[in-house]
């Protein structure tokens, strides 16, 4: 078997787990967005678009920490091509989800399905599993739960998907309601995707690794 080296350098570790806790964040500020369609209406979304722009600023730095360090780094923990992908997934599920908050902003949606609620609840379940997996990458143990409670996640948020999809052609909104909101739903679906790939991507490596 060929010697593997692996650096003791947490560097990746830690940027690895501060990109996943911008998920965190980021999952928490569209939770914040929600609530605030309790009331009369979202009065508060510009400020909180503002909050996730910043947030979604943030998460790209960290990624391009990460590129950085890949490419000023002989020796990387794992594969570089995994680093990469692995970087790129996690900005993927923050980039969808500003994008549905933008959206939702700029579309002035006053109202959004009860049901939403629970693809966001999905988003901040696999934001706190990814922010408790990443440091695991270290040592390469106990990672298959995490693969396999986002699939879970994933198919949770599929059928919750079809759910409000199925409602929004119900008859129950106008027409022009039902593109606005399907774009935002889609946008939700697309990040709930995102962490599927952030999973295979954990499981890929960890595969490579053992």
């Amino acid at each position: 078997m060929p010697l593997r080296l692996r650096p003791n350098d947490p560097t990746f570790y830690d940027l690895f787990t501060e990109s996943a806790n911008h998920l965190v964040e980021g999952s928490r500020i569209l939770a914040e967005l929600l609530g605030s369609t309790a009331g009369t209406g979202l009065s508060a979304s510009h400020q909180i678009a503002a909050q996730m722009k910043d947030a979604e600023h943030a998460a790209d730095e960290t990624t391009h920490s990460i590129i950085r360090r890949v490419n000023s780094t002989f020796v990387t923990p794992f594969d570089r091509e995994d680093i990469y992908r692995l970087a790129s997934d996690l900005d993927d599920v923050m980039d969808f989800m500003e994008e549905a908050v933008d959206t939702i902003h700029l579309f002035n949606l006053e109202k959004l399905p009860e049901e939403v609620a629970e693809q966001i609840e999905v988003l901040q379940r696999a934001a706190q599993l990814t922010a408790e997996t990443m440091p695991r990458l270290r040592t390469m143990k106990d990672l298959a739960e995490y693969w396999i409670e986002i699939n879970r996640l994933e198919n949770t948020g599929d059928a919750v998907h079809r759910r409000l999809i199925a409602k929004l052609f119900s008859g129950e909104y106008e027409a022009l309601t039902v593109m606005k909101l399907k774009t935002v739903v889609d946008l939700l679906e697309e990040a709930v995707d995102a962490f599927e790939h952030v999973a295979n991507t954990v499981e890929q490596i960890a595969v490579k690794e053992s």
